[in-house]
């Protein structure tokens, strides 16, 4: 978080001019003061309790996936997926459980997929130490601006802007939504950290905005599947490859002992599943930051107060409570909680939720909370161009 001294916004037209940044600050400083002196066993038995559901899911997809295809199968594995990006090693490696003593190197951030440990810990297309560069630090301090990553509004904009036929702008987004651990993050990710590794490397002068680079900097995105290019290679060899070669070869090739029709059972519920969990997972996360209620910035903000206001104003909560309803939106249901206090456990977002609406009800500062579903139909406007975010200078 920025450590630069608090003051407020210069914005010409700020709509939020009424807001006192620096009362706002101490109001969500002290709750996560209060927060942090509760973290501690129970918040490590809450997050192993979620991740045994997830690797229930898995076991039990596996279990019954040899038998025929079948949806009931590749949904078990397609949430084993979810739950294990979005609940595990999302806030692992966002340090939800660093601060608590005792607790298993590799169930911290120090430990976590880290060189052998990505097998067992989160074996997925994403490279797990691109993923944490591009979202842990591109995205959540800089979250709706140009140098986040992850602006749906500005990544898709070509396709926002084009005059092609509305069904085809659908079919686009249906085709990303299929596909896009694969076709969107995995690439995006690694680019974005080969980028940032070139840079540190490089003994070219630095640019004025190195994480503004870094997000969109030169290269085209096509060019990570490019496998005449060495970069293109790399990319299979660290991120395609190994993945597809477990999933959908090693795996399926194992249940072989039971007959060819096993595996070739295995092999679709995975498929199946891996189209399941795509569509999930675009459902949960790629609405966090996109709607025309939501405000995107075209600069970088300034001070605490200013950090905390932006990050309520450009994030929004799905239905709340429970931890079955918090499991199946993959506990991305507490944006707001999540962008003011990324390195907390899950639970203590379930705690916080009440009280930090409380602070924006205080404040005037609207806390936008939907159904997801409504909120996919918000995605959907801005991708295709029927909805645009707000600007602080409109």
């Amino acid at each position: 978080m920025t450590t630069e001294p608090l003051q407020p916004s210069q914005a010409p037209h700020d709509p939020y001019a009424h807001v006192d940044r620096q009362a706002l600050a101490r109001d969500l400083d002290a709750l996560r003061a209060e927060a942090e002196r509760d973290v501690g066993p129970e918040d490590v038995a809450h997050l192993r309790k979620l991740e045994r559901w997830g690797s229930a899911c898995t076991a039990a997809g596996y279990a019954t996936a040899w038998i025929a295809p079948n949806v009931v199968s590749a949904a078990l594995l397609s949430t084993g997926s979810m739950a294990r990006w979005t609940i595990v090693a999302h806030h692992t490696m966002h340090k939800a459980l660093d601060r608590v003593d005792g607790v298993a190197d590799e169930h911290t951030s120090r430990g976590f997929a880290k060189g052998k440990r990505r097998m067992l810990d989160w074996f997925d297309w994403l490279l797990p130490e691109a993923w944490d560069y591009e979202h842990n630090v591109l995205h959540h301090f800089r979250t709706s601006e140009m140098a986040d990553p992850d602006l749906v509004e500005q990544n898709t904009a070509g396709l926002r802007e084009s005059s092609v036929a509305m069904a085809l702008k659908y079919a686009a987004v249906g085709f990303y939504a299929l596909t896009w651990k694969w076709s969107y993050y995995a690439p995006n990710t690694f680019q974005i950290l080969r980028r940032a590794q070139l840079r540190r490397a490089s003994s070219a002068p630095p640019p004025s905005d190195p994480s503004t680079a870094d997000a969109r900097g030169p290269g085209s995105y096509l060019s990570a599947f490019n496998p005449l290019s060495s970069e293109g290679r790399l990319f299979l060899r660290t991120c395609i490859l190994p993945y597809a070669s477990l999933r959908f070869a090693a795996i399926p090739a194992a249940f072989g002992v039971l007959g060819a029709s096993a595996a070739v059972n295995v092999l679709a519920n995975s498929l199946a599943a891996e189209a399941m969990t795509n569509v999930h997972t675009f459902v949960v996360i790629a609405t966090n930051h996109a709607g025309d209620d939501l405000y995107r910035f075209e600069s970088q903000g300034r001070g605490r107060g200013e950090y905390y206001l932006r990050q309520i104003l450009s994030s929004v909560n799905f239905r709340t409570g429970g931890d079955l309803n918090d499991f199946l939106h993959g506990f991305l249901n507490y944006q707001i909680e999540h962008h003011l206090y990324p390195d907390l456990p899950p639970r203590q977002y379930q705690k916080l939720a009440p009280k930090v609406k409380a602070v924006c009800e205080k404040h005037g500062i609207p806390y936008v909370q939907e159904s997801v579903f409504k909120r996919v139909g918000q995605l959907v406007g801005i991708i295709v161009g029927k909805r645009t975010m707000k600007r602080p200078q409109a």
